[in-house]
């Protein structure tokens, strides 16, 4: 299994809305509202890294509002 965090900036006044909308999404198991430059954060969960680049791309990306994504897999040293 491949975790990861995606920061997500949004356009203004978005992000409770897609915060709302991302937590709704299969794969995506915490969506929470940030203060700084990234307006919201999700922890992700997929099969492979494969999978992972789908589900940002095909349905993160995909909401209305996302404008820009940053993807964090995690390493477990």
């Amino acid at each position: 299994m491949v975790e990861a965090y995606v920061l997500i900036q949004t356009e203004i006044a978005k992000q409770t809305q897609v915060a709302a909308e991302l937590g709704r999404i299969p794969g995506v198991a915490t969506a929470d509202i940030l203060a700084g430059p990234y307006d919201v954060i999700v922890r992700v969960e997929s099969a492979d890294v494969d999978a992972l680049g789908k589900l940002v791309v095909t349905k993160i990306q995909a909401v209305e509002g996302v404008t820009r994504t940053l993807t964090c897999p995690v390493v477990h040293l």
